[in-house]
């Protein structure tokens, strides 16, 4: 039996665990400490780099920073990650299974929404079942779907019974998507959740703002209100932080990380799976061509890109999402190389000599305008053009992400194996990017989910990402590091691996130090 890998405890140390705080009543170790740090008040000002119209305060439709930002402030899930993206107990205090297929889940008393009505397992059930409507939209109907049965058990805990085995469940409970709303919601043009602060003002695609919780069931946090809206440029990001005009930024350009330093302000790297995909439909042309998907991987330079672009800041990848940090990152699958030589058989082969292929660019996928001309001074030697297509920001996840026949994803840093290929590679995922479908990929993702030996997980995740690798239309060059920065009146920043700005939960963590 492995002992504790960096990105999770062993699912069998993790049900022991369930099962004993369960049977005693505590949650032990993962309890959260009932002293709360002194309430300092103030406002804080945060721009990220994208918003739009689309924006939401439904957990269920959560998709971009934004939204998990605001959801994390607003609302609460059944449990948290932690800082080793371990599930640890939320809104449910102990967790308890024997099977893996069956759940008792005991919830936490004195928990409020914010209109005042208590928490009940009525709450869970429908925040749960709610995900299974088609209309909804939910971005984790994929994850509900193996949810056979959800119901009360007794006044405070529900039981969840599963399609089949899956040890990851806690974890999966610690998603986004899986906040838990008040029974009947359907109205979510302000948010009721039992989170660290309310919803006093939201406008998509503009702003929102969120005022402490004051009878937040974990005690107040520190900051008074914070006011989350978008600067689309990067300069103009940077300049409102070196004004004061705000007092944090996401995705600031590696470039100048040494010159913000320089100024006085912080710079949080958070070193993650993360990262920005070339995505290229299998169910459009020149994508159905096996041979031009092979020849736009080769087009590659995953060294140039992590010196030039990301000035360091990123680990190279390998056309699969899972890390080196992984326990189950297959170090035997050969690096690839870039290879203008070799991609310039496959285009040939493809009969696209001489082509000019269209590649649409966003800010909104981060430094795929970057990668898009390296990749388009490579294309030259390979004998294709590649006709680079800016797009703006706003509307790029709807408009043109997994609609255009070449272009790029982001995909933020997801805590296990299952839940990334779940959710961007099985042939149900509802971010299958390049429409690539293989039924043993999804006969070996139900194989791994119920498995509690981890040398045959192990091998099996690493057969999964050699296929992934082999076949999906997906071009993964580097897991990259997110770069935040921040004014040195901010306090209590810290990297956690679910992503940049603490996993999206700076709120309830951060103060300022002048308030």
């Amino acid at each position: 039996m492995s002992r504790e890998p960096a990105s999770g405890p062993d699912r069998r140390d993790f049900l022991r665990l369930a099962t004993t705080a369960a049977l005693a009543g505590v949650t032990g170790a993962c309890s959260f400490p009932k002293a709360r740090p002194p309430v300092k008040g103030g406002r804080l000002r945060v721009a990220t780099a994208a918003s739009s119209t689309a924006d939401t305060l439904d957990p269920a439709k959560q998709a971009v920073v934004m939204d998990y930002c605001r959801g994390n402030m607003f609302y609460d899930g059944l449990t948290r990650l932690d800082e080793h993206q371990r599930a640890v107990p939320a809104l449910a205090e102990a967790i308890d299974t024997r099977d893996a297929r069956t759940w008792t889940l005991k919830l936490r008393r004195n928990v409020h929404f914010h209109d005042g009505r208590p928490l009940t397992p009525a709450d869970v059930v429908f925040s749960l079942r709610r995900h299974h409507d088609p209309a909804l939209g939910s971005k984790a109907r994929v994850f509900a779907e193996q949810i056979a049965a959800v119901e009360a058990f007794g006044s405070d805990a529900v039981r969840i019974t599963l399609t089949g085995p899956n040890a990851d469940l806690p974890v999966i409970l610690g998603i986004s998507q899986l906040q838990i709303v008040r029974a009947g919601t359907t109205d979510f043009r302000i948010a009721n959740g039992t989170g660290p602060f309310r919803c006093a003002e939201f406008n998509p695609g503009v702003r929102s703002i969120a005022a402490r919780n004051e009878e937040y069931w974990r005690g107040p946090v520190r900051l008074g209100e914070v006011e989350l809206f978008s600067i689309a440029d990067d300069s103009a990001r940077i300049n409102a932080l070196l004004s004061g005009d705000v007092d944090l930024i996401n995705e600031m350009n590696p470039r100048i990380a040494k010159r913000i330093m320089g100024q006085g302000f912080g710079v949080l790297e958070t070193r993650s799976g993360g990262y920005t995909d070339l995505v290229m439909r299998l169910d459009q042309v020149p994508g159905r061509s096996r041979d031009f998907v092979a020849g736009m991987k080769a087009l590659m330079d995953r060294e140039t890109m992590r010196n030039a672009i990301f000035r360091g800041y990123a680990a190279i990848a390998n056309d699969h999402p899972i890390p080196q940090t992984s326990p189950y990152f297959a170090s035997d699958l050969p690096q690839r190389p870039f290879d203008p030589e070799r991609a310039r058989f496959h285009f040939k082969r493809a009969g696209l000599a001489g082509a000019t292929i269209p590649i649409v660019t966003s800010t909104a996928a981060m430094k795929s305008d970057d990668m898009a001309v390296l990749m388009q001074d490579a294309a030259r030697a390979a004998g294709i053009a590649l006709d680079i297509r800016r797009v703006p920001a706003d509307g790029y996840w709807t408009q043109s992400w997994m609609k255009v026949p070449v272009g790029f994803g982001n995909v933020n840093p997801r805590p296990t194996a299952d839940i990334i290929f779940t959710q961007f590679f099985s042939s149900t995922a509802p971010w299958n990017e390049s429409g690539w479908f293989n039924p043993r990929f999804d006969k070996l993702l139900l194989e791994a989910r119920g498995d509690t030996d981890e040398a045959r997980r192990r091998a099996i995740y690493g057969e999964m990402q050699r296929m992934v690798h082999d076949q999906a239309g997906i071009g993964i060059p580097l897991f990259i590091s997110t770069l935040d920065a921040y004014s040195p009146r901010l306090k209590g920043l810290k990297a956690m691996p679910q992503g940049g700005m603490m996993g999206f939960d700076f709120a309830a963590h951060v103060w300022l130090d002048d308030a």
